[in-house]
């Protein structure tokens, strides 16, 4: 019994994730939810929690907006998570930004700019 609760978060998480991704895609008419892709859920071990990290295409004052959206339809989708998992207590919701592809790109150019500075052939 001890060693399936441990997993449950990551089970949780999963479920949250994949829900959340369609709910966001079919159920959300928010306008300012347009291009946002769920890229990861973190629960906290007892369920009452989860960051949901998502990536929203655009310039900085379309990722605020989008986040702005998500943060006032959170009621909303934590009906949808407790209807579709039938959860008791749904978790309380907090949407971040991930930057982690921005971060990415910003590596891959400062090496291509490296390689271009060091490369003898130029």
């Amino acid at each position: 019994m001890k060693r399936a609760s441990r997993h449950r978060p990551e089970r949780l998480a999963a479920l949250i994730h994949e829900t959340l991704a369609e709910g966001l895609a079919r159920e959300v008419k928010d306008p300012r939810v347009g291009f946002v892709t769920v890229t990861g859920v973190q629960v906290t071990p007892d369920g009452a929690h989860a960051v949901v990290r998502v990536s929203v295409l655009g310039e900085e004052a379309d990722k605020q907006r989008a986040v702005e959206g998500l943060d006032s339809a959170r009621g909303f989708l934590r009906s949808l998570l407790a209807k579709r998992l039938a959860l008791r207590i749904a978790p309380e919701l907090r949407f971040q930004l991930d930057r982690s592809l921005e971060h990415a790109r910003k590596i891959d150019q400062i090496l291509d700019q490296l390689k271009q500075d060091t490369d003898p052939a130029e």
